[in-house]
């Protein structure tokens, strides 16, 4: 089946309209209120944080992708929060190294911005550069930089990144665990880990975090006027740091082992928002 992304005649903000129709219809629900990118490590804070009263598998949906990564699932959620609210969940990622373009990365966003959704949290699972950060450890994204050279915003578009991983939104998750740390995160192109020379180069331009997902879907998040939450769980020390060699296996199992804590902390942020 063709992606109407696909078409660069194609209006992306058309098809994330299109998208946002089409979960209406199959959910029931007109709006919600949030919106969750569940990466790595993070799925189960799905089911904790209210009622899951719908899932789809995301390829019913236009535009959206079957995922290439196992450890994502596919699925898109609606969830009913106890206070009444609505998350919309994505486990319908692309990454950039899919090959499928920029529009696609970004086209879960776009889509929960279409569905009404005014804040995005996009978690992931990274490798960290600071040293005692162990696999397992949280991480709240301060800021990213850009190592993709490429870009959601097409044309003469301008937008302000200042302050783009909200303020508000790292201090009201500081407010449930104060010893959360923060970095910089480097989104690389991927998909094969980066260089022990290329993380001291991301060192050495002020990054702490390197990935392979995220910078590109915030950058469209802001551009849709969300709010944006960014967090990784560093499953590994990045290539150089840790002494032996990185496997997609070790990153899987970091995640799975700390997954029940840190969905926890993801579902108390999320209760407070």
């Amino acid at each position: 089946m063709t992606n109407p992304l696909d078409d660069p005649n194609a209006d992306p903000f058309e098809v994330a309209s299109a998208a946002a129709s089409k979960i209406a219809e199959i959910t029931g629900v007109e709006k919600h209120d949030f919106a969750l990118t569940l990466g790595s490590g993070w799925a189960k804070a799905a089911d904790l944080i209210g009622e899951t009263t719908s899932t789809f598998p995301g390829t019913e949906v236009p535009g959206f992708s079957k995922p290439a990564l196992e450890g994502h699932t596919g699925q898109i959620k609606s969830v009913q929060l106890p206070n009444g609210k609505r998350a919309l969940v994505i486990g319908a990622r692309t990454h950039f190294y899919e090959g499928h373009g920029v529009r696609r990365v970004v086209h879960s966003v776009r889509t929960a911005a279409a569905t009404g959704a005014k804040i995005m949290i996009l978690t992931n699972g990274a490798g960290g550069i600071k040293e005692h950060w162990k696999p397992g450890t949280p991480v709240l994204i301060s800021d990213h930089i850009n190592l993709t050279a490429a870009s959601p915003l097409e044309g003469a578009t301008f937008i302000d990144l200042t302050d783009l991983y909200s303020k508000r939104l790292r201090d009201l998750a500081r407010g449930i665990q104060p010893d959360l740390d923060e970095g910089v995160y480097c989104q690389f192109r991927g998909p094969q880990y980066e260089t022990p020379a290329e993380v001291q180069m991301a060192k050495a331009v002020g990054g702490h975090i390197v990935g392979m997902s995220t910078a590109l879907e915030a950058i469209a998040a802001r551009q849709a006027g969300m709010e944006v939450l960014g967090m990784s769980l560093v499953t590994n020390l990045a290539a150089g740091i840790q002494k032996t060699p990185l496997s997609h296996e070790e990153v899987i199992a970091a995640g799975k082992e700390a997954e029940p804590v840190i969905s926890g902390l993801l579902a108390k942020i999320v209760a407070a928002l």
